[in-house]
């Protein structure tokens, strides 16, 4: 789409979002789905900055003020913050700072999802309460913050004072008032922070009052008149004063220490009887933060991290086809860009033809999509209630890529292109053996593989092992250079050290996974032995069943030129016999989530079968315990809730012995 068009489209969407969450607190789109589009139009912006609308979301704070209460114009503007989505963001935040100069402590507090506020004192009375409004002019809402029970009406101390926090309401809360609603059959509040919003603007404050608002407190407006020099030192003064602070702010000495703060309560959030949706980072000495500065929207001190969302909202731009090594096609949704889990998705999988007809998936619906094993995005249903001119979708008649006709299996859910010869197929082949769920051949990604296919010097796997004849040429291939090469090549030649059970995975014979790899290397101990197995003799192998042994065999009768030529390039790994280390783990199933500091998940595998125990995917009342590393998602809180044991890399080491 055009840039002009593009940004108008979506200045347009973002005011009426913004309206909606600031002015009519009745939001119609997720925070994700705003924070999303907000990303793109300030992409489009920052390299089109002549096309920069006035109106534009991106030149103002928050919204301007309803016409029924009071405008207040502060002398202290209310500032946003800019957000950052995961740890790489955190780190350019941290890292812009150090450049400048700088190397603070940094004050993490929990981001609550509630109505920003200002409270004003004079003489230790409370005298004026605002909104935000666009950070500006907020809206007089004084007798409304009265009735707010934790707000201190009379201070420790006869002052006068300015603070801003957040009102909110309690999750609790929030909850019996929905069960009032739906017993007069009224229409319920979508979330806390609608139900905060609508209760605060109340004309009538005995309205506000019955729905037991509360309020944290967090800064101090002109801290240098009381003495203060830290925002640590400030939340304490605070405290002192009769203000409820959030208890859960912590002071990090280091980046990482902050990491590890905002990676402990991205679970336990769930926990607390309030909306949180990120942390805010601010560093803490007040006059290192002057020194630091402002742009002329947010502050250059801080900013506000957006915890991951599980589940997200997009618009589903368009169903494309793809098709993968085994010829199976699957249907792609070609998303409007969102972020999840801390990664920009622009593409998510439609898995079938069953999948998409049985939800009514369409071109132009608003879609949930969420990283399926917290990796692969995948729709999971549909919002009819935003459905607006869609048709249903037609499943690919031929393959994408050759045109052959498609053929859907007998008892089988997936559409297949037959074509041995398709280009498709052998591109998907060629890009799952390099991948990291194949040999892990760093450089060999998708678009190198495509590069080297165009350029003729790849079309079948052994092809990538014989790359280093060609050391010379590919050096001449734009954006590669003699560095990259060597790179390639020597991560191509690290791949021959990979075991039989990850080769065999790598070669992507179809209904072979890597548990079952694993299985079949405990009868067979190199390419050879498995390549003469009788399908017979395949069906004796734990978790092999009738099919998947008709497919090895099948695989290998077809393919024995190109087994055999692996086999003369050296990529023929020898498993050898050996015993557990230890049955301490035997008749255990064990389920790994989340990143390991000092082994990969199939090391910790390997060590798990070493000790006599078994693997899972997913976590069920069966599961012995849960492995969890850093950023452990779903299956962590699943196991939680199903009082499953949860134990460290340390407290696993330490179990078996190692």
């Amino acid at each position: 789409m055009d840039p002009k068009q593009r940004i108008t489209e979506l200045v347009n969407l973002l005011n009426r979002y913004s309206y909606e969450y600031y002015v009519s607190d009745n939001p119609s789109v997720s925070d994700v789905e705003y924070d999303s589009l907000l990303r793109e139009l300030e992409s489009l912006e920052k390299g089109n900055p002549e096309l920069i609308l006035r109106d534009s979301p991106t030149q103002r704070i928050g919204d301007q003020p309803t016409a029924k209460f009071e405008k207040i114009h502060f002398a202290t503007p209310m500032l946003s913050l800019g957000n950052v989505f995961n740890q790489a963001e955190v780190m350019e935040f941290h890292e812009r700072i150090v450049k400048a100069g700088f190397w603070p402590q940094y004050v993490c507090e929990l981001k609550i999802d509630g109505i920003a506020s200002s409270a004003t004192f004079k003489k230790g009375q409370f005298v004026l309460g605002s909104t935000r409004g666009n950070g500006l002019i907020g809206e007089n809402i004084t007798q409304n913050m009265k009735v707010i029970a934790n707000l201190p009406k009379k201070l420790k101390d006869n002052i006068d004072l300015e603070v801003r926090g957040e009102v909110y309401m309690r999750k609790t809360v929030f909850e019996e008032l929905n069960r009032l609603k739906a017993e007069s059959a009224e229409e319920p509040f979508k979330n806390p922070r609608n139900a905060a919003g609508g209760s605060l603007r109340q004309l009538d404050s005995a309205i506000t009052k019955e729905r037991k608002l509360d309020l944290f407190v967090y800064t101090v407006i002109k801290p240098e008149k009381y003495g203060l020099k830290s925002q640590e030192a400030a939340l304490k003064f605070l405290t002192t004063q009769g203000f409820s602070v959030n208890p859960n702010y912590k002071l990090c000495d280091s980046i990482e220490e902050v990491w590890n703060y905002l990676e402990y309560w991205k679970d336990q959030r769930r926990e607390l009887d309030y909306e949180t949706d990120g942390v805010v980072i601010k560093v803490n000495d007040f006059a290192l933060q002057e020194e630091i500065g402002y742009t002329i929207k947010v502050p250059k001190w801080a900013t506000a991290y957006k915890f991951p969302a599980l589940e997200v909202e997009t618009k589903l731009l368009n169903i494309e086809f793809t098709v993968g090594r085994t010829g199976g096609i699957t249907p792609i949704a070609i998303l409007e860009p969102i972020m999840i889990a801390g990664s920009l998705v622009q593409r998510a999988t439609l898995n079938n033809e069953d999948f998409v007809t049985s939800r009514d998936i369409r071109i132009g619906d608003y879609v949930v999509v969420r990283k399926a094993a917290e990796i692969i995005p995948e729709v999971v249903r549909v919002n009819f209630d935003r459905r607006v001119n869609t048709k249903p979708f037609e499943m690919a008649k031929v393959c994408p890529d050759c045109q052959s006709p498609l053929v859907r299996k007998p008892g089988e859910a997936d559409h297949y292109c037959l074509n041995e010869e398709c280009p498709g197929r052998k591109r998907a082949a060629l890009i799952y053996f390099a991948s990291r769920s194949g040999m892990d051949i760093d450089g060999l990604g998708d678009r190198m593989v495509e590069d080297l296919m165009k350029l003729g010097y790849l079309k079948t796997i052994p092809d990538i092992y014989k790359l280093k004849e060609h050391r010379a040429a590919l050096m001449e291939i734009e954006g590669l250079g003699e560095k990259s090469v060597n790179n390639l090549l020597s991560a191509i030649e690290e791949s021959k050290k990979n075991g039989l059970a990850q080769l065999l995975t790598a070669l992507g014979i179809r209904l072979v996974g890597g548990k079952s790899a694993k299985e079949l290397v405990k009868k067979y101990h190199s390419l050879s032995e498995i390549s003469q197995a009788a399908v017979s003799d395949l069906l004796e192998i734990k978790d092999v069943g009738e099919a998947t042994a008709k497919s090895i065999a099948e695989y290998f009768g077809a393919n024995a030129l190109l087994i055999s030529e692996l086999i003369k390039l050296g990529i023929d790994p020898v498993v050898e016999k050996t015993e557990n280390a230890s049955n301490i783990l035997e008749g255990m199933t064990i389920v790994l989530t989340g990143k390991l500091e000092t082994m990969t998940r199939d090391q910790a595998t390997l060590l798990i079968e070493k000790h006599g125990g078994t693997t899972s995917s997913s976590v069920s009342k069966n599961t012995s315990f849960v492995l969890a590393g850093s950023d452990a998602g779903s299956k962590k809180t699943t196991a939680e809730k199903l009082h499953v044991k949860i134990i460290s890399e340390e407290e696993f080491k330490k179990l078996i012995g190692e």
